[in-house]
């Protein structure tokens, strides 16, 4: 009898090794010793991510939309079931007190470096944090921003909440829509030069290298005139703008200035007279939560390469 408890207590022991996952996020590896039961998302892009893996019941809430008007119809029935425990970044003391023992964030996507919600704030009230992939450059260095940036993601959730075969499928899903879309494409002579405007009138807040426009205009056939811009989103003077002549010029819709009326804007504003993308009044809006890493970014490929062809 001595030996089968043995027995059983190395099996137990040896269920429970098999049963951690580690996963790597950011700077950092992080081992899960069971599926969260208590998450909450940062942002309307993260909260998408989980909601696409079937996640919902795993959720005890979610954080930081409400406060930028980034809700849709779509999204707005997606989170019908789940409390918005915090209109904007959450503090330490909203997400110990929804008992969350998982934060899906980012580096300015629900916590700030030197902030009080951060990993190592969180870990001692037992609440693990996997980071944004696109937000690593705010900690470290990391290669410019790519769509495998959202896939991993995607995978790492999957391992994480043990949904890897469903993680798997709407990836290879995805990738296959884009090539069988783009393939159908006409071919482009050269690549469109094109500016991000998110917002800002004194000065432009845009999209760099390391964020996730860069690799959307990338993968839709153009080229992102702040592309050897070494940050994520910043702002940049409107001289360079001028002097980069975007053909293309992608507005960001959300918050409290309209789309309209950035484009209004940019449209009657003198001293954008000469840009390419004024003159000919090439102009393309897409929602946040189409730049943001997220599963709307096939939607934006589309849209974008269909505005380069002159669609």
């Amino acid at each position: 009898m001595k030996l089968n408890l043995t027995t059983l207590a190395a099996l137990l022991m040896a269920g429970s090794a098999m049963a951690q996952t580690t996963v790597q996020s950011c700077d950092r590896e992080v081992t899960f010793d069971a599926p969260p039961q208590a998450a909450i998302s940062n942002d309307v892009n993260l909260t998408e991510m989980m909601l696409v893996l079937g996640l919902a019941d795993r959720m005890v809430g979610y954080t930081g939309i409400s406060g930028w008007n980034k809700l849709d119809e779509g999204m707005t029935a997606g989170v019908a079931a789940l409390p918005e425990l915090s209109s904007q970044y959450p503090s330490r003391e909203v997400l110990i007190g929804a008992d969350a023992d998982f934060f899906f964030a980012g580096w300015n996507y629900g916590m700030k470096v030197g902030g009080e919600v951060t990993p190592e704030t969180l870990e001692p009230f037992g609440i693990q944090v996997y980071e944004l992939t696109e937000s690593c450059i705010h900690i470290g260095e990391k290669d410019a921003a790519s769509m495998g940036d959202m896939y991993n993601d995607l995978r790492n959730l999957g391992t994480i909440f043990d949904v890897s075969d469903r993680a798997t499928a709407l990836i290879e899903g995805y990738q296959t829509e884009l090539v069988t879309f783009l393939a159908d494409q006409p071919a482009l002579d050269t690549a469109p030069r094109v500016f991000v405007y998110d917002s800002g009138e004194d000065v432009p807040f845009t999209a760099g290298r390391y964020a996730m426009p860069n690799a959307l205009i990338e993968a839709a056939g153009g080229t992102n005139i702040m592309n050897d811009f070494d940050k994520s989103w910043a702002t940049v003077g409107w001289e360079a703008v001028v002097e980069r002549n975007p053909e293309i010029i992608v507005i960001v819709n959300y918050g409290e200035v309209t789309a309209a009326q950035k484009r209004e804007f940019m449209m009657s504003n003198p001293a954008f007279a000469d840009i390419d993308a004024v003159r000919n009044d090439r102009l393309v809006v897409l929602e946040y939560v189409e730049v943001t890493p997220g599963p709307r970014n096939i939607e934006a490929v589309k849209t974008l390469a269909a505005a380069f062809r002159g669609e």
